[in-house]
């Protein structure tokens, strides 16, 4: 059921339209907040150099997903990791992990690419339903590890295509019912947001708009 589904929502998305969408951090800021500001207590927030997940605090009442540098591609890295971390987690300064910086050991680079696999997947998933174009994130420079930078990708596809098979994070999923209503369908912001709440509300584990 969810891969005919996925089958079909991936076919209208191919089928529409979005040579000239606009991807302004104003509308991406806009639809995620609106669908979880009151669900989830969590705000989308320009940053400055470094992404960052900031739980909420006794100087602020929400969680902030912060994105770096005003980039669109980094709001959707951020939001992909945040789909995916449990509670426990969205409790934790960055999830409670320690990031790598460039200049990784040929196995801190295994390691960095074997938990990007999902996240990235998510990624794409969520740039196909905006029209937003994606890459794949596994430079490591200054480091002495080669980055087979194709088949990193190639297993980002297989994820996703499990993800379409078998349904996306319950978030994930109803953030793609509203980027894929504001950017592909043309609905407006609010109805956007009240199409992806309806998918909250569902708790269905598929991306496909209802």
């Amino acid at each position: 059921m969810f891969a005919r589904r996925f089958a079909s929502y991936n076919a209208r998305l191919s089928a529409t339209p979005g040579a000239c969408v606009t991807h302004r951090l104003d509308d991406i800021i806009a639809l995620f907040d609106g669908l979880f500001v009151d669900t989830y207590a969590t705000r989308l927030v320009r940053g400055g150099d470094e992404p960052l997940y900031r739980p909420a605090d006794a100087d602020c009442p929400f969680h902030r997903v912060i994105f770096a540098r005003g980039f669109y591609a980094s709001a959707l890295h951020e939001i992909s990791h945040w789909c995916i971390a449990g509670e426990r987690r969205r409790r934790l300064e960055d999830y409670g992990y320690w990031y790598l910086p460039d200049g990784r050991s040929a196995e801190q680079q295994r390691d960095f690419e074997a938990v990007e696999i999902a996240p990235q997947a998510l990624e794409m998933l969520l740039s196909r339903a905006c029209g937003h174009r994606f890459h794949v994130s596994v430079d490591n420079l200054g480091g002495d590890a080669a980055v087979d930078r194709g088949a990193f990708r190639a297993r980002v596809e297989a994820r996703a295509a499990r993800y379409e098979r078998e349904g996306l994070p319950h978030r994930a999923a109803a953030l793609c019912v509203t980027l894929h209503g504001y950017y592909r369908r043309g609905l407006a912001r609010e109805q956007a947001v009240a199409a992806g709440r309806a998918q909250l509300s569902a708790g269905v584990p598929a991306a496909a708009p209802l």
